[in-house]
């Protein structure tokens, strides 16, 4: 049992002796009671020392260490002084709430310590009137305390570097693609909504972007003239015969004229939708500069919104970085997985990955092959990206040379590169960078080594052997191709005869296993005999 509790608080490490206590009586609901009266609860436990944090970052660095089931030198010392040193007359055993603590203070200081619940339960009641156990402090005191280092607690839990952030990219992404949903659907709209006045401008202008801007310029057809052309070829970069073809569809229009009101509407749907777009392209150049400095060999391999998705998809990069290359081939199509195993039909063979240009390019034969070689090419790039400490493109591009290899060698049959081979080219480069950038670290070795497997001489004569057969048989087979024997059809009667010779050659098998059989056991009779006239001489 604990004869001394350590309570660790906001303000300072406090140490109790323990007065009255019994193991078998604290379980009685009268004592359990008295833990929660000030008046029964002090005659318990008595202060023995009380040592307030100097600062808040030296409460934050005590926090730290208690939590992680380290001693810090400053709560050694408090314990040193607090505690005399066990002996065999005096025996010392400190409660504590942490047993991990309590070993770090058994190793270093010698002194036994207990995690049980009874020394739980007196940590409760000492919390719960702390306040008025702990001299020299106020009521409000501890809750302050408590409250500022609960804030610098979590904050220093919480590390991340600010420039490495993929929950911006997620964010991001999926506004972009929010956006581009509604930028379309309010391009319907304003479609819609203007081409009662002016119908024949819907042809003349595809683009969503334009048309919201034509419009803002336009407002009334009726005020087009020859001094507005300049502006329109402007925004139909410097298009002048689209701009010509609207002033002559605005002069000849079939469409109804708008009153001040409604045109006062159309044209403030027009100006948000032209903020939209606007805000658009800013959002794709933001989210390209994430990409590159967050995952710059993914951005490289498959491009900023693919690698985006992926990273949305998966919840984070490090989540990327950990998924084999399976199932990056198919992320984003788990539906279509899971029927294919409840039918047991053909699971899918890309997923997110399918937006690529790479699969794009590939023939119908090799879309399959050439997803499952993105897919390991993706999952190498994401893992350099989350654990390298300074990212860089160069991987990922020479990981885009190697599947543009691979597509050539579906289409041209010439041999790809090995990946050693490539990635130890960018590790040399980048060696070779580190060289020209600071003159100490020439003889440094490359940061990522490449080393290659050697097989065993075992293994080699094996190989060589079954190279040895494989080409025996193969010239066996060769020697047979040589001389093709043509199938003859027979006839029924032809037929029934080879049966009959079929099952006449088996009887005469039979018969022979047959009499072999009886030759056995007549030899193992005649040697039981031989063996019995000897015993009986």
């Amino acid at each position: 049992m604990a004869t001394h509790i350590l309570y660790e608080s906001a303000s300072g490490y406090a140490v109790f002796a323990i007065k009255q206590d019994e193991e078998i009586g604290s379980k009685t609901k009268g004592v359990q009671d008295a833990l929660g009266d000030i008046s029964k609860f002090g005659k318990m436990v008595s202060l023995l020392t009380f040592s307030p944090f100097k600062s808040a970052a030296h409460a934050l660095e005590n926090a730290n260490d208690v939590s992680e089931g380290v001693m810090n030198p400053y709560l050694a010392n408090i314990l040193e002084q607090a505690l005399s040193k066990p002996n065999k007359k005096s025996a010392v055993k400190l409660g504590v709430s942490e047993p991990g603590l309590g070993s770090a203070i058994k190793t270093g200081l010698g002194i036994d310590c207990d995690a049980s619940e009874r020394s739980l339960e007196l940590i409760r009641g000492i919390r719960l009137h702390a306040p008025k156990l702990l001299t020299g402090l106020q009521a409000d005191d501890l809750t302050k305390a408590q409250l500022g280092l609960g804030h610098s607690y979590s904050r220093a839990k919480v590390k991340f570097n600010v420039n490495r952030v993929d929950n911006m990219i997620i964010q991001a992404i999926a506004l972009l693609d929010q956006l581009d949903k509604d930028v379309n659907l309010f391009a319907m709209r304003i479609r819609e909504w203007y081409g009662y006045h002016f119908p024949e401008l819907v042809k003349i202008v595809p683009d969503n972007h334009q048309y919201a801007r034509i419009v803002q310029f336009i407002r009334s057809k009726e005020s087009l003239t020859e001094e507005s052309l300049p502006k329109l070829t402007e925004l139909l970069e410097d298009d002048s015969i689209r701009a010509q073809n609207i002033l002559d569809a605005a002069r000849g229009s079939m469409g109804a004229s708008l009153s001040d009101i409604d045109m006062v509407n159309v044209m403030s749907f027009a100006d948000r939708v032209v903020s939209l777009s606007e805000y658009r392209k800013t959002l794709t150049s933001y989210l390209s500069e994430k990409m590159n400095q967050v995952a710059p060999s993914l951005t490289a391999l498959l491009g900023e919104r693919i690698g985006a998705r992926l990273i949305s998809h998966a919840g984070s990069l490090t989540n990327l970085s950990k998924y084999p290359a399976s199932t990056v081939q198919i992320l984003g199509a788990e539906k279509a997985l899971f029927r294919a195993l409840k039918t047991k039909g053909n699971t899918p063979k890309y997923g997110l990955i399918y937006h690529s240009s790479f699969i794009g390019r590939a023939g119908p034969k090799h879309k399959g092959r050439i997803s499952r070689f993105l897919a390991n090419k993706t999952s190498i790039a994401s893992r350099i990206d989350c654990f390298s400490d300074h990212p860089t493109p160069k991987f990922g591009e020479a990981l885009r040379n190697q599947v543009e290899e691979r597509l050539a060698f579906f289409e041209t049959g010439a041999a790809p590169s090995k990946n050693a081979d490539a990635m130890r080219k960018v590790l040399e480069s980048l060696a070779l960078d580190d060289e020209d950038g600071s003159d100490d670290e020439m003889d440094a070795d490359p940061p990522l080594p490449l080393i290659e497997p050697t097989p065993s001489p075992k293994k080699d004569k094996k190989s060589k052997d079954k190279k040895k057969r494989k080409s025996e048989a193969m010239d066996e087979d060769d020697d047979e191709d040589e001389q093709p024997v043509k199938k003859v059809k027979l006839s029924k009667e032809e037929k029934k005869a080879l049966k009959k010779e079929k099952k006449e050659k088996k009887k005469e098998k039979d018969s022979e296993k047959g009499e072999k059989k009886k030759e056995k056991k007549e030899k193992k009779k005649k040697q039981k005999e031989k063996e019995v006239e000897v015993d009986s001489d």
